[in-house]
């Protein structure tokens, strides 16, 4: 569904991303490893145009972008709208409802029908497991609730591909399992899925692919059987170690 080719991103003369290749096939999760610091975040933006790289093409079922070259602002809110992002902070409008969040990308980008985005947007907070919560405000809500927020937010504009950053690296770890949850839901839904994430527990269960990202280049990537079980790299080793066995 996915193809990423030579994808290269510097800030300055800091590179943060040398030659990145791999496929996220349709209806499959890859999960991005890595230590802080490795371009795991900056890989993920620039899948949707977030970060801008200097070279690289990205290329869904029926749309090529290719970086080297200028490129209009309509391709890349044509890629933009091509996926749906959930942030690590959250990033709701503090002075609008869990509803009214929901609601916002279908009725201000895409021009949908008012009473067809609301019913729209109940479904995916029910979806979330926030039926009860549509006229809270943010900070009514615990960090756990307002990522579930986020994620229905990032559902209601209907993306061909899912990115998670980092999800639950702000929660408050007895919150961690109900952002989880709801992810796991949707890979058995079948929704694509590139996820980065430090919950190795996790990237196991639903993870089809691994890739292990290090200084900027992939280091490793295959499934979880083998990055995570017996991985060939030495820097992969390094890190799932220090990851499992904290001091």
């Amino acid at each position: 569904m996915l193809s990423v080719s030579g994808l290269q991103k510097s800030f300055g003369d800091n590179t943060i991303l040398k030659n990145i290749n791999f496929e996220i096939k349709k209806g499959k999760v890859i999960a991005i490893l890595g230590p802080s610091g490795s371009g795991k975040t900056t890989l993920l933006r620039c899948l949707n145009a977030l970060e801008t790289p200097e070279q690289g093409i990205l290329s869904f079922d029926d749309f090529s972008i290719d970086f080297s070259e200028k490129n209009k602002q309509s391709d890349l809110l044509r890629l933009r709208k091509k996926s749906g992002m959930v942030f690590q902070a959250y990033h709701l409008f503090p002075h609008r409802t869990a509803l009214q969040n929901v609601m916002e990308g279908p009725v201000q980008v895409q021009k949908k029908n008012k009473a067809e985005a609301k019913k729209e947007a109940i479904q995916l907070l029910e979806k979330v497991g926030l039926e009860d919560k549509l006229d809270l405000y943010p900070f009514q809500l615990s960090g756990g609730q307002q990522q579930r927020v986020g994620i229905a937010r990032a559902l209601a504009i209907k993306p061909e591909l899912m990115l998670f950053d980092e999800p639950t690296s702000a929660l408050d770890p007895e919150l961690i399992g109900e952002v989880l949850t709801v992810m796991k839901n949707l890979a058995n839904e079948g929704w694509t899925m590139a996820v980065v994430t430090h919950e190795i527990k996790f990237a196991q269960e639903i993870a089809d692919e691994i890739i292990f990202i290090d200084g900027g280049v992939i280091v490793e990537q295959g499934p979880p059987s083998e990055v995570l079980i017996s991985p060939k790299e030495e820097r992969t080793k390094r890190f799932l170690h220090r990851i499992l066995n904290p001091l």
